[in-house]
């Protein structure tokens, strides 16, 4: 990595995880960082159950920016034990992808994101099913959420089109659960 990269990813890195919703878009932290035109992908997301939003870049190309990737672990914690798990920053690039791939701008809605094994537990041994006892959820590698503005077999679809991990569709539920465990899908 020749010396203009190493100080560009140093300024990332310092700068990454701190531009939050609001605060500048995406596109133009992209050209304020990095001007010769490497892309900074970013994430969106509203949380239904904490009513927190977040908007950032956690990468520029391949290149994860650890502080952004901190703030989507706490972002997506355990929202019924205050659990922060480190989640698969892969899932960020699924759902960036899928944004782009739908052409939609607004912010994902989530239902769940890092789940504690005892969360886990107590929500499969009292809803009945739908939760899985080995849940992806527990490792960081599952969240499930809908994309206000698409219809919910976009949103599975546009997952399963990605040929990444877990797609599960929950009409009834309004979500679509996404994982980057091994290539499947059910529900609907």
């Amino acid at each position: 990595m020749n010396n203009i990269m190493k100080q560009r990813r140093r300024s990332l890195l310092k700068l990454g995880g701190t531009f939050v919703a609001g605060t500048v878009s995406a596109p133009a932290l992209a050209k304020l960082v990095n001007p010769i035109g490497d892309v900074g992908k970013d994430i969106h997301m509203s949380h239904l159950h904490t009513t927190e939003r977040i908007g950032l870049v956690f990468a520029i190309q391949d290149v994860y920016l650890d502080p952004a990737l901190e703030k989507l672990n706490h972002f997506l914690r355990d929202h019924y034990s205050g659990d922060v798990g480190i989640m698969d920053p892969l899932l960020y690039d699924l759902m960036y992808q899928i944004r782009r791939d739908l052409g939609v701008r607004r912010p994902f809605e989530v239902i769940s994101g890092y789940r504690s094994p005892k969360t886990n537990e107590h929500l499969r041994t009292s809803r009945g099913g739908g939760v899985a006892k080995r849940s992806l959820h527990m490792d960081g590698k599952a969240i499930d959420v809908r994309l206000p503005g698409v219809p919910l077999k976009e949103l599975r679809d546009a997952a399963i089109a990605q040929k990444v991990g877990g797609v599960g569709y929950y009409p009834k539920d309004g979500f679509v659960h996404i994982d980057t465990g091994n290539v499947r899908t059910w529900g609907g």
